[in-house]
């Protein structure tokens, strides 16, 4: 294995670490959103579910990415 195809495998790993710390966190923040709503707060919940949605498209773009780091290892 070449020092380019180990550099792309550790990278693919560590960005694939990254995404599931920001599932998780989105997962959390998510939860909070809801807990805003229930105390009467629709207006920061909205606002929280924009941004989660911001964090979903990033993970797909960061998910499509991951994969093509591992098809050049």
């Amino acid at each position: 294995m070449t020092d380019n195809n180990q550099a792309n495998i550790a990278t693919a790993d560590v960005l694939t670490l990254l995404l599931h710390n920001q599932h998780a966190l989105a997962a959390a923040i998510e939860e909070l959103a809801l807990w805003a709503r229930s105390t009467g707060s629709p207006i920061t919940h909205g606002n929280v579910i924009g941004a989660l949605e911001t964090i979903d498209r990033n993970a797909s773009a960061i998910t499509a990415g991951i994969f093509k780091i591992r098809e050049l290892a």
